[in-house]
């Protein structure tokens, strides 16, 4: 498993990089990936404006703030995600800006389809469910996990799930609204579990 993490972190890359490397692909009419399809690269035109807009508006709670402080050794948070996925699009922003306020947490972000045998590793009900944040000490030992979506969301997609069966387009356009309506805050809540 060390090995593992190791290996991706070495492949790491920062969310500055990774907002760049979205924008470079875009820019080619490519999403992240090895499959490119017209609908990935649609999501990810998307996703790449709410990302922007959350990078702007995201403001963390006073308790988040207080914890954020009082992480006193080093973190590194590794990231798995893709730039077609709107959990990772609503997330990672909430995450990166929790990152930026302390210097000992130390955001990476790597790909999931170029990072598989990491994520089979911390798989979600035996599937590859992302953003997957992975918290490691200064030892890479992991210290704890948290993905692919908050608590709300979470009960959100398992209640859908169990009277519909499956998610579909009507569900998923909800469940942005619900990210929309909360800004980021349940996520900022489960973090706090990490801020240790």
């Amino acid at each position: 498993m060390k090995k593992i993490i190791e290996n991706s972190l070495e492949k790491a890359i920062s969310y500055g990089a990774y907002r760049d490397l979205i924008k470079d692909l875009l820019d080619a009419g490519k999403s992240t990936g090895p499959n490119q399809s017209d609908d990935l690269l649609n999501y990810s035109l998307l996703n790449d404006k709410r990302m922007k807009r959350l990078d702007k508006t995201i403001k963390l709670s006073d308790e988040v703030l207080v914890k954020v402080k009082d992480v006193n050794e080093p973190q590194t948070w590794l990231v798995l995600t893709e730039g077609w996925c709107g959990d990772a699009a609503q997330n990672l922003p909430v995450i990166n800006k929790i990152a930026e306020e302390n210097s000992n947490i130390q955001l990476k972000v790597v790909l999931r389809d170029e990072n598989l045998p990491l994520m089979d590793a911390f798989l979600t009900n035996g599937g590859r469910a992302i953003p997957k944040l992975i918290a490691l000490d200064k030892n890479n030992e992991v210290i704890d996990t948290w993905g692919p979506r908050p608590d709300v969301a979470t009960k959100m997609v398992n209640n859908y799930k169990k009277e519909h069966g499956a998610l579909d387009a009507n569900f998923k356009e909800s469940l942005q609204v619900w990210y929309n309506k909360n800004k980021g805050l349940n996520v900022q809540e489960n973090l706090i579990s990490l801020l240790k």
